[in-house]
């Protein structure tokens, strides 16, 4: 374990150090400021790490990730070895370090009465060490078994399995909607979260592998999801939740209304210079209509572009800031955090729910809003719907590939991430329903798993404990 007395010496919780916030909201580039030396902070950090007789940030963890282990490996600056059981469990570190909530962080048991560990934090330090060390290079499979996978969507569900089976011998081709590569990861997350060259060099990690990518290709639009399952000896759909929750109320026809992500993606774009139209918040009254991650996105996204004011409306109460009775340790707390974004600026209505868009010459100027019994107006130019996903549609890929959807839009499948159409394996979000990133990949591997028991007759390959069973997730 690492230092025995570590937690009783460093009792505080550090986090990196982040750019300042008059500085980082003039570019695209991530908070953290690289400039200062965080390495003995989080050697300080893992030392806090008792490495539990029985460690539940295992099992707070979807990937059942060998925390304690990698902990003390930073402690004793075994960077080879830490690396190597980070991605024991994790095809992807360096998007979970940036992107996930960190559900192990309310497992740990320190957290009974200090401060948890920064495992995030610590996870995220590994990975890009890892990454300028020059320790994380192809794994090309021994042989290759002949069989062939096609794999429908990039994003971090896809993209697990399509290296677990490409890794196993199996030759593997992801189809992608989008005119690139990454599902939401490459134009739905924005820069000052994680930047593109982070993605990047993964995928080219991915093509040394053997894994071929092919982007712009609308399968179950133009492109016959059937033909694949022809083509393919098997498919895996791990296409999300394409589907974004709507807010049907007067005046929704107004121009100046969009989804988040529609807005997050046309922004990122603008920023790698692939579109110079669109719309944009510089100038604007900006409201956003939901919280969570992407309502906090598009508050960072508005701030860099300029607009004039900010404001987030949640239809819910503000969360408490330490843990209630009814959630206790070691359950994951719904508790109220500042987001990074959320500090650069803006204001946040909570118990707020949007009455009416009102709107001058065909777009939006205003919202009525209730905020308990009393209804006001607010401006807003821009109005970005961040309320989350409802599913997959049943046109198209679904019914093509003769798979069946429940009463939440997600496809139905088995155990073994099998469906009811021998050869389709769905993985992600479009089985599982709109949930967090460590799902996504655990779930890819543990999807990658029954396909490579379904086309050789057992597996060798790990399965995430929390994705053994499908029954478990729902």
């Amino acid at each position: 374990m690492a230092d025995p007395r570590g937690f009783l010496k460093h009792r505080e919780r550090e986090l990196p150090a982040e750019r300042a916030i008059p500085v980082r909201i003039m570019d695209w580039k991530e908070i953290e400021d690289q400039r200062v030396d965080n390495s003995a902070q989080l050697k300080r950090q893992a030392s806090r790490c008792m490495d539990c007789g029985i460690p539940v940030c295992h099992s707070s963890c979807p990937l059942g990730n060998l925390i304690p282990e990698w902990n003390d490996s930073t402690w004793r600056d075994n960077l080879p070895e830490a690396i190597e059981r980070l991605h024991a469990t994790n095809n992807f570190p360096e998007f979970t370090g940036r992107l996930c909530p960190a559900p192990c962080e309310a497992g740990c048991v320190l957290g009974i009465n200090q401060q948890p560990v920064t495992i995030k934090a610590v996870e995220h330090a590994i990975i890009d060490d890892a990454w300028e060390a020059g320790l994380v290079e192809p794994h090309v499979p021994e042989y290759l078994t002949g069989k062939t996978v096609a794999v429908i969507g990039s994003g971090p569900a896809g993209l697990a399995a399509a290296q677990q089976l490409t890794r196993a011998g199996h030759t593997v081709a992801v189809y992608e909607k989008s005119d690139d590569i990454g599902g939401l990861m490459r134009y739905g997350i924005p820069e000052f979260k994680m930047e593109k060259a982070v993605l990047e060099r993964r995928l080219d990690q991915m093509r040394a592998e053997g894994t071929v990518f092919y982007p712009g290709v609308d399968v179950g639009g133009e492109t016959n999801a059937r033909e694949l399952l022809q083509r393919f000896d098997a498919v895996v759909v791990a296409a999300g939740t394409p589907m974004p929750r709507d807010l049907p109320v007067p005046g929704r026809e107004l121009e100046g209304i969009h989804q988040a992500v529609e807005f997050l993606t046309d922004s990122t774009r603008r920023v790698h210079g692939l579109s110079d139209e669109g719309y944009t918040a510089e100038g604007k009254d900006v409201v956003v209509i939901g919280g969570g991650d992407t309502g906090s996105d598009c508050i960072g996204t508005s701030v860099r572009q300029g607009a004039r004011s900010v404001t987030s409306l949640e239809i819910m109460p503000q969360l408490p800031t330490e843990r209630p009775e009814n959630w206790p340790w070691p359950t994951f707390p719904k508790l109220y955090k500042v987001s990074t974004s959320m500090a650069e600026g803006g204001q946040t209505l909570y118990s707020t729910a949007t009455v009416e868009f009102m709107g001058e010459d065909g777009k939006v100027s205003h919202l009525k809003i209730r905020e308990g019994e009393e209804e006001r107006v607010i401006p807003a130019q821009l109005v970005l719907l961040a309320m989350g996903f409802l599913g997959v549609e049943k046109a198209g890929m679904v019914e093509q590939l003769g798979l069946e959807t429940d009463e939440r839009s997600r496809i139905v499948r088995n155990a073994d991430f099998s469906t009811q159409t021998p050869g389709v394996f769905v993985a992600g979000d479009s089985g599982r329903g709109q949930s967090l990133i460590v799902w996504a990949i655990a779930e890819g591997r543990a999807a990658a798993a029954g396909v490579d028991s379904y086309l050789r007759g057992s597996s060798s390959l790990p399965v995430p404990v929390q994705a053994q069973d499908v029954s478990l997730m729902l």
